[in-house]
């Protein structure tokens, strides 16, 4: 007898890249979450695919680390080579990953308190 197993796919999938045009180390992450500092993740991330099923999935990239100072809201799927030319005064240092609809004022909560909404995992 034969069993099969249900997998149960999470999204959203986000892998970072270490280098620019997708190459270097790599890791993928899965499901709803903020990374406070993107320097402590494969030493910097310079590039990254985030991919989701649902069309308002949203990632946010902000000019500082713990979800500070300016942001830039991205809905849907997304391929950045180049994490530097996104924001147009500085590096990306910590971003958001989910596969909900964040509003701005959402993301200026979140920038305020410097916490994630219930349910996301803070790396």
């Amino acid at each position: 007898m034969v069993v099969k197993q249900k997998t149960t796919v999470l999204y959203p999938r986000l892998r970072v890249f270490s280098e620019e045009n997708f190459r270097g180390l790599r890791r993928t992450f899965r499901g709803n979450l903020g990374i406070a500092d993107v320097d402590a993740v494969l030493t910097g991330i310079e590039s990254l695919r985030f991919f989701s099923t649902n069309p308002n999935a949203t990632l946010v990239l902000f000019d500082r680390s713990g979800f500070r100072d300016r942001f830039v809201i991205l809905r849907g799927n997304r391929s950045i080579r180049e994490l530097d030319d996104i924001l147009r005064r500085g590096d990306v240092e910590s971003l958001i990953a989910t596969n909900q609809r964040l509003t701005p004022v959402q993301v200026l909560a979140i920038q305020r308190s410097g916490r994630l909404p219930a349910g996301y995992r803070l790396l």
